[in-house]
């Protein structure tokens, strides 16, 4: 009779299109969502909220959303429910809620499968069943989902952008391509510049007035006149170019990509923003790779104040990538020693000093093997340095290749902080430059703000430090957490904001994204 039972459910699921895939062995246990032999209001409103899903990014068929809202207009249409088919639909709904939540809190990729992707070492404990349960019993879904996303004004400024994006999808603005940008002077690259004619100015100024860098009162022109130039200005601003009004290679590149490709962009983030903590500490410091910027914050709560900001030099987007990860920075040494990594030494160093012998003294080297120090180049020790039985190190001083501080979180990539002697290279508007390290901008108002609360060091102090002969060490009071991450859309000052894919980790994580899933 089971059996026969069992056989039944299936025929009418298949029937009617509810596609609701069960076991024998389900057993029908107390329904979530029916009100009796009826479908619930929770049921149609979880079925709501799965259908929500791409307000955060998220794609509502890995929930069976549309699926599900078909078999609860055919259930809601019976006079009398059979059990075993509620339990199907019961058992169906609840696997796709606490799905749906799991994503929303850790992301729908792990990030551990991605290649060179971000590894938290530490995640928030969320149970999805006691969650879903807990709205449930509360009488307020909604809160589940509330619950179980990032609470960050990051995440929902980005949620409101996709939102102002997804309106852009098939506007005219975008009908065809803009005309090519007229010769540069003496064969140079073509470019723009303020009061050239221009046959694409109609169309150019209709794309920045659709995306907000633009009046929409401006006048129309037939030529690239001061109104268009400052539009592109905000434009150039909004996309990491070169804010000069001058329209190049790079940024005409920009101005092409349609909105559909800024909505997957965004999409992106808000995965990347799921499973990248934030939120480790009540004082943190991130740094964003692609944007080049280093943040010094407080968590205040569910806020995030931040006090310092500054331009950071990272690792080349070739071959020398920085890695993405959190640690905890420990200590703080003031005129370091360079320790040249081995790869460095036996990719450039060493084969520079066989060149140019003079580059020893004039960089001040030396070597060290075992306990022993080495101030005289010999070429024998240089045969030990790539067997790996030797190393050589910079001395402190005004060459030294981390300038006079550095920022240690210890890490298997030997990755840390630190100042540079090369400070003009923070003047250019890319930049990927070092061997992987992180090279700061302002170290002093990244060691006042890591050193806070510890007594003695003042500015005056930390600026006596970085400037004495002597080597010292500190090691911070606390320990600060130091995140790695990596995100190429986001909002500032009520704008959202799109940053270059230097290392292509939005392509591999899009590519991840776009994998199928299991069926629930």
């Amino acid at each position: 009779m089971k059996n026969n039972g069992h056989m039944r459910v299936v025929r009418l699921i298949t029937a009617e299109s509810l596609a609701l895939l069960v076991h024998a062995s389900v057993a029908v246990e107390p329904s979530r969502w029916f009100d009796g032999d009826r479908p619930s209001t929770h049921a149609r409103e979880a079925i709501a909220l799965l259908a929500d899903a791409p307000t955060h990014g998220l794609d509502p068929a890995d929930y069976d959303a549309e699926q599900l809202a078909r078999a609860l207009d055919s259930l809601a249409t019976r006079g009398r429910v059979d059990p075993a088919v509620a339990a199907a639909f019961d058992h169906h709904l609840t696997a796709a809620m606490l799905r749906y939540l799991g994503d929303l809190h850790s992301g729908r990729v792990a990030p551990d499968q991605l290649p060179r992707g971000y590894v938290p070492n530490t995640r928030s404990a969320f149970d999805p069943e006691a969650t879903l349960r807990r709205a449930l019993a509360s009488g307020q879904l909604a809160d589940a989902v509330h619950e179980a996303a990032p609470h960050l004004a990051q995440y929902e400024r980005l949620r409101a952008a996709l939102a102002q994006y997804r309106q852009l999808v098939g506007h005219p603005a975008w009908r065809s391509p803009l005309p090519p940008l007229p010769p540069g002077p003496r064969g140079s690259p073509p470019k723009l510049e303020a009061e050239q004619p221009y046959a694409g100015a109609p169309l150019l100024r209709e794309r920045l007035v659709a995306l907000g860098d633009l009046p929409a009162s401006s006048a129309p022109s037939a030529i690239y006149d001061d109104s268009l130039a400052g539009g592109v200005r905000a434009f150039q601003q909004r996309h990491g170019l070169a804010v000069d009004g001058v329209i190049g290679k790079a940024t005409l590149a920009q101005l092409e990509v349609r909105p559909a490709a800024r909505v997957r962009q965004i999409e992106l983030m808000l995965e990347r923003l799921r499973w990248t903590p934030l939120m480790l500490g009540p004082r943190m410091v991130a740094i964003n790779i692609p944007e080049f910027v280093l943040r010094a914050y407080e968590v205040d709560g569910e806020r995030i104040v931040v006090r310092e900001t500054m331009k950071v030099i990272v690792g080349k987007a070739m071959n020398t990538r920085t890695p993405l990860f959190v640690e905890q920075m420990r200590l703080i040494e003031f005129q370091p020693f360079w320790n040249v990594p081995p790869s460095i030494a036996r990719g450039e160093v060493v084969p520079r000093l066989r060149r140019d012998p003079a580059y020893w003294d004039r960089e001040g080297f030396e070597f060290v093997v075992g306990g022993r120090v080495v101030t005289t180049l010999s070429p024998t020790l240089l045969d030990e340095v790539v067997a790996g039985r030797a190393r050589i190190r910079q001395r402190p001083g005004p060459k030294n290749a981390l300038g006079d501080i550095k920022f240690v979180f210890p890490n298997n990539d030997n990755i840390y902080l630190h100042h540079t002697p090369a400070v003009r290279l923070f003047e250019r508007d890319r930049r990927d430059f070092s061997h992987g390290c992180i090279r700061v901008e302002q170290p002093v108002a990244l060691a006042r703000f890591v050193m806070q609360g510890m007594p003695g060091w003042s500015e005056d102090r930390i600026r006596q430090a970085m400037s004495d002969e002597d080597p010292m060490t500190v090691r911070l009071a606390e320990p600060l957490p130091v995140l790695i991450a990596y995100g190429t859309a986001m909002v500032k000052a009520g704008r959202v904001h799109f940053l270059d894919d230097i290392y292509g980790h939005d392509r591999r994580l899009d590519a991840a994204l776009r994998q199928p899933r299991p069926a629930l």
